[in-house]
């Protein structure tokens, strides 16, 4: 065979040498060489071994390769420059809209009692600061508001004067009203209290925060104990997207760096957010780490339950990187073919850094300035694969040394 051969049969070729090995054909060795263009003795070693040298470890070992001008073109071989450059990414991931953690109360009691009236009686309301969600009755609040009065009474009929016991009439009211405090009845209702004398059947219960009903566990009549949950109230003009980065990309994702994030509900509108936190542990199973960005939720538009996708945007310092169609990934190792002084391609393992759009760092194995193949690096290593048989196609030369290209005599024909 003469002349350079195609792009196909030069894969073809390399690919079939890497797979006989694999075949395990029965038939008869001088047919099995034959069809292949091999004498027997070929054959069989390339059964035996591959005819490829390998490693201790069994990986396969490519050889320097040389090409001429002519066969880089048909091959589509490029050279790129290994250089410094500052490489940015964008980490796209899926999040969903939740309430701000900080932003949610739940409305307890700390009393026994029953509810008299309900004010406040759907999930989904809105509600301010201060607005009544409920009246209670309870024999303990009656009795409370009892003391407080009685308290009232005893410490304004003491003089000033009889220091001692002004001083202990005084401790007395403070206690009554602390103690109508610490059941959440506001200081309103406590100066009502004292202001009229008039004991009430029931006691109003007011929001802790203004925002939404979330959760409504109450209804009119029913007896209610301390520590149950009547309503969970969320601030929703603040929200969180929470979402999942996997854990490679976790570097690029800094404390208090602006993400945009974009909802199916709003189609092409950007929503900027701040990165607030970083959860501290990795899912074991997924490898993916969880990822909050705190933004604002004007007329709340912002749902709790939306999907949204999130976008985070980054930077690294100027660092060493080529092009990634530059690095040959063969499932064992990371290979890059360098160009020396001689013109030799020489396979090189190289240690990868992160990717950033079409160039990846490179942490080990290059030097700034070298030459090496930036695109074609299969074809060039299918023949590195066949330098290693002792072969390779014909016009290429292998080893330390770029070998003179002579032509081959014209054989003689003989009657």
């Amino acid at each position: 065979m003469s002349g350079l051969p195609t792009r196909y049969m030069l894969i073809g070729l390399a690919t079939l040498a890497i797979l006989l090995p694999l075949i395990g054909c029965g038939g008869d060795e001088e047919d099995a060489a034959g069809a292949m263009g091999m004498t027997p003795e070929e054959h069989a070693l390339m059964q035996a071994g591959g005819g490829q040298e390998v490693d201790s470890t069994g990986t396969l070992v490519r050889q320097p390769v040389h090409l001429t001008e002519a066969q880089e073109q048909a091959l589509g071989v490029v050279y790129t420059k290994v250089e410094t450059r500052r490489l940015e990414r964008t980490i796209r991931t899926v999040g969903r809209v939740v309430a701000a953690e900080d932003r949610v109360a739940d409305v307890t009691l700390k009393i026994d009692g029953f509810v008299e009236d309900l004010y406040v009686n759907t999930t989904g309301e809105s509600v301010r600061k201060g607005q009544p969600l409920l009246t209670l009755y309870g024999p303990e609040l009656v009795a409370a508001q009892e003391e407080l009065l009685t308290a009232k009474r005893l410490a304004s009929r003491v003089e000033e004067s009889a220091e001692e016991a002004w001083l202990s009439a005084q401790s007395m009211l403070e206690a009554a009203r602390r103690r109508l405090l610490y059941w959440d009845i506001t200081a309103e209702q406590i100066e009502r209290l004292e202001r009229t004398g008039e004991v009430t059947k029931t006691l109003t219960l007011v929001s802790p925060v203004s925002g939404i009903v979330l959760q409504k566990q109450v209804l009119k009549g029913q007896r209610v104990t301390p520590g149950l949950l009547l309503y969970r109230i969320a601030d929703l003009s603040e929200v969180w997207v929470e979402g999942d980065v996997f854990e490679q990309d976790l570097q690029f994702v800094q404390l208090d760096a602006q993400s945009h994030i974009e909802v199916a509900a709003y189609p092409g509108e950007h929503l900027m957010g701040r990165v607030s936190f970083v959860y501290p542990t990795v899912d074991v199973d997924s490898r993916t780490n969880c990822v909050r960005v705190t933004l604002k939720n004007p007329g709340l538009r912002l749902k709790p339950g939306m999907f949204a996708t999130m976008f985070f945007d980054s930077q690294l310092p100027e660092t060493m990187a080529i092009p990634l169609e530059a690095v040959l990934v063969t499932g064992e190792r990371n290979l890059v073919f360098v160009r020396d002084a001689d013109g030799m391609l020489q396979p090189r393992e190289v240690v990868l850094g992160p990717q950033a759009g079409d160039y990846v760092q490179i942490l080990s194995g290059l030097e700034l300035g070298e030459t090496i193949v930036g695109s074609a690096n299969f074809l060039v290593d299918a023949e590195s694969r066949l330098a290693s048989t002792g072969g390779g196609m014909p016009g290429m030369q292998h080893g330390s040394e770029p070998a003179e290209t002579t032509p081959r005599p014209a054989e003689h024909q003989h009657d």
